[in-house]
């Protein structure tokens, strides 16, 4: 287990050399590029509707920890996983970063949460996003909570190593490295790498932490996920 979180005095020798690469605010070329693609936020709709509908049944107190992101925080019963903390989740399947920014009023700054724990560019970088693309949205995510929640804190849960998207582990790395540099610059943001936990003594993926589809984590892979984020809740 590796957190890289912000409070640390030091930056690593991987945060100095990706910021060289990469600076805080958004690289205006990233954002160019991040704009070719045209997201289609309708098909959302339904979901987040039914997170409202949740919310009007059963408010949500403020200062809790809000899991937003994909399908591998939508699948997550986060209560087995952290019965002693108040969370919410958000989780929305095959969504993107860019989709978390674009419901951020309805389904995160809402909730005035104490920690924001991100899992998405997972879906981002299947579909064909460069990890130049999802480090840029990231960066857009984190700017769109800082203007309205400037003390919550913001963790960006490393994009997984599955046996699936094997293939697609070049390009994660990238994505992942460049998060974490921003991420060790900034005293309120953490990054949690739960990518080399996953891996095997073959360096590969471990097929024991995945459901029959290679993608989705089954209890064992969860269980790798909660021993590397507990730490940081509230």
């Amino acid at each position: 287990m590796i957190i890289f979180s912000c409070s640390k005095s030091s930056v690593t020798l991987l945060s100095v050399l990706c910021l060289a690469w990469l600076s805080f605010p958004v690289n205006e070329s990233f954002a160019d590029e991040a704009e070719t693609s045209k997201p289609d936020f309708k098909k959302w709709e339904a979901s987040i509707q039914k997170f409202e509908s949740q919310d009007k049944q059963m408010p949500q107190p403020a200062g809790a920890n809000l899991f937003v992101g994909s399908s591998s925080i939508r699948k997550w019963e986060l209560g087995q996983s952290f019965p002693k903390f108040k969370t919410i989740n958000r989780g929305f399947g095959g969504s993107e970063i860019a989709d978390s920014i674009h419901f951020a009023d309805r389904i995160i700054l809402k909730y005035q949460p104490a920690i924001i724990l991100l899992y998405a560019g997972d879906n981002d970088i299947s579909r064909g996003k460069s990890a130049k693309i999802v480090t840029a949205d990231f960066q857009k995510f984190a700017s769109v909570v800082r203007k309205k929640l400037p003390a919550t804190r913001i963790a960006f849960i490393a994009i997984k190593p599955s046996t699936k998207r094997w293939n697609l582990a070049g390009e994660i790395r990238v994505a992942n490295k460049a998060i974490a540099a921003i991420c060790a610059a900034d005293e309120k943001m953490d990054y949690v790498d739960i990518f080399n936990p996953m891996l095997g003594k073959d360096g590969k993926p471990m097929p024991e932490l995945f459901l029959k589809d290679g993608l989705h984590l089954n209890e064992q892979g969860y269980k790798i996920w909660a021993k590397a984020i507990q730490p940081l809740l509230k």
